[in-house]
């Protein structure tokens, strides 16, 4: 049985199969999440800044054309409005470079992707636990791994 929420969840990626996949463990959740994907920097920042709707949090992917997600994230995060929108990095890398990047340009949180339906699913429900308005990052905290 769902739960009712007004969370709203942004998910960018380029990988459409990356983005089905992680529509359908948010479909799965038992709590009701509003789920905006979108497949480029490019259109992420285009809706950030045309509302509604408003993310309460951001799954960002590293790897994408164009503008990537670092790009992105320091666009977010060079933009007062949405400064302290709770950015989580979305990658297949667990790279200690791009995880060291990821922290210092100013994401929340950094989730490794994972091919198990399950692990995608805890790495959501984990995310949508954390009261973000208290949620102080650090080296300690920063990387989840299901």
């Amino acid at each position: 049985m769902k739960v009712d929420s007004d969370i709203t969840i942004f998910y960018t990626d380029d990988d459409l199969e990356d983005l089905e996949f992680f529509r359908e463990a948010t479909e799965s959740l038992n709590q009701s999440v509003e789920l905006v994907t979108l497949n480029s920097g490019e259109a992420l920042l285009d809706v950030l800044h045309n509302p509604p709707p408003r993310p309460h949090l951001i799954f960002l992917d590293v790897n994408m054309p164009g503008l990537t997600g670092f790009d992105v994230l320091e666009k977010v995060r060079n933009t007062g409005n949405f400064r302290k929108l709770p950015v989580i990095m979305f990658t297949t890398s667990n790279d200690q470079v791009i995880i060291d990047r990821s922290l210092r340009l100013g994401a929340n949180f950094f989730v490794q992707k994972s091919g198990s339906f399950p692990n995608l699913k805890k790495s959501i429900e984990h995310a949508l636990k954390i009261d973000w308005s208290t949620f102080k990052t650090t080296a300690e905290n920063f990387v989840y791994a299901a």
